[in-house]
């Protein structure tokens, strides 16, 4: 055989591998519950920008719901694979018939905190009495969040003029004095602190056990597609633990990911360290995972204060079964 034939004969075999290992890609569709470029999503696109998704055999299309809620019900009828919604997603949703459960927990801490202005006199919970504080929406964790937070002070709804004000809400009427705290995420507090706002910022962690980001899944689909769920859940869980152990470098990475940030990497630089201490945590061997105890506290509460009407089995609300291989 001559040596160009057998190099032809290479190449072509190359080709007919590259072509299955392209054709054996799973896709696989995700649902956020907000625009997918907020920072918040950023160990996803970390994960897909450095092919960590890819290595895992899934090729992600990356979509946009309408909150954690209405994310839980397009995963649980089937319009998207997985989705993304809050630790305690579940307890809410499955109380109404919709059969889906956290399949990974993006952090060990809180998403949202208590940020007050410095100039509202606001030195301990108590004293948001009387106080004007806005949340994203009033069937949102923000909302949920603050009413955890006040009762651990002795302060129910009404002791306070919650407003909800929406996303962009929060951080202008906060910068503009309209509102005097906000429930929120680390980048509203970033973005409030940029215009110049001085500010205090109450975690919620000690007093409330509010939760992280979690990653839901249909019972069906844990249960046809186990793997393919892993996959996903092992590659995101790289992405979350570059933003912990580098928050730098994850800056840098997410912004040449997510072109809407270009010229920002200080500014998603100070954002990644807001989250990696705030929200996710240390990168230890219990990443990803969910503890059934915070998740029947945080049942008992929203039973116990008509968030919910029914509780449901806490078994049934997460799995941390698809972690590790």
């Amino acid at each position: 055989m001559k040596p160009h034939t057998k190099i032809g004969i290479l190449a072509a075999a190359l080709a007919s591998m590259l072509a299955g290992t392209a054709h054996a890609q799973t896709k696989v569709t995700y649902l956020f519950p907000a625009p997918d470029f907020l920072p918040a999503f950023s160990p996803f696109q970390i994960a897909r920008a450095k092919g960590y998704y890819k290595a895992e055999g899934l090729e992600p299309t990356f979509q946009v719901g309408k909150g954690g809620a209405d994310v839980a019900k397009q995963v649980g009828v089937g319009n998207a694979d997985l989705g993304g919604g809050i630790g305690d997603t579940a307890i809410i949703v499955r109380a109404n018939g919709v059969e889906v459960r956290g399949v990974a927990l993006l952090g060990s801490r809180t998403l949202t905190q208590i940020t007050v202005r410095e100039d509202a006199n606001i030195k301990t919970l108590a004293d948001l009495k009387g106080k004007k504080i806005g949340v994203l929406a009033f069937q949102d964790t923000t909302f949920y969040n603050l009413l955890g937070a006040m009762k651990s002070a002795g302060l129910g709804r009404d002791d306070s003029n919650v407003q909800a004000v929406g996303a962009a809400g929060v951080v202008q009427l906060m910068i503009s004095g309209d509102l005097n705290a906000i429930s929120g995420v680390p980048e509203w507090t970033a973005g409030i602190q940029a215009a110049g706002v001085k500010v205090n910022v109450f975690e919620i962690e000690p007093v409330f056990p509010a939760m992280a980001q979690a990653i839901l899944a249909s019972d069906k689909i844990i249960k046809e597609k186990p793997d393919m769920v892993k996959r996903f859940v092992r590659a995101t869980l790289k992405g979350l633990k570059e933003v912990i152990d580098n928050p730098e470098q994850a800056a840098k990475d997410y912004v040449a990911a997510v072109t809407q940030h270009a010229g920002k990497e200080k500014a998603m630089e100070d954002i990644m360290r807001r989250y990696a201490k705030l929200v996710y945590g240390p990168a230890n061997a219990n990443l990803g995972k969910f503890d059934e105890k915070r998740l029947a506290a945080v049942q008992k509460f929203y039973v116990g204060n008509g968030i919910v009407q029914t509780a449901v089995p806490i078994k049934d609300t997460y799995t941390n079964d698809m972690i590790g291989n």
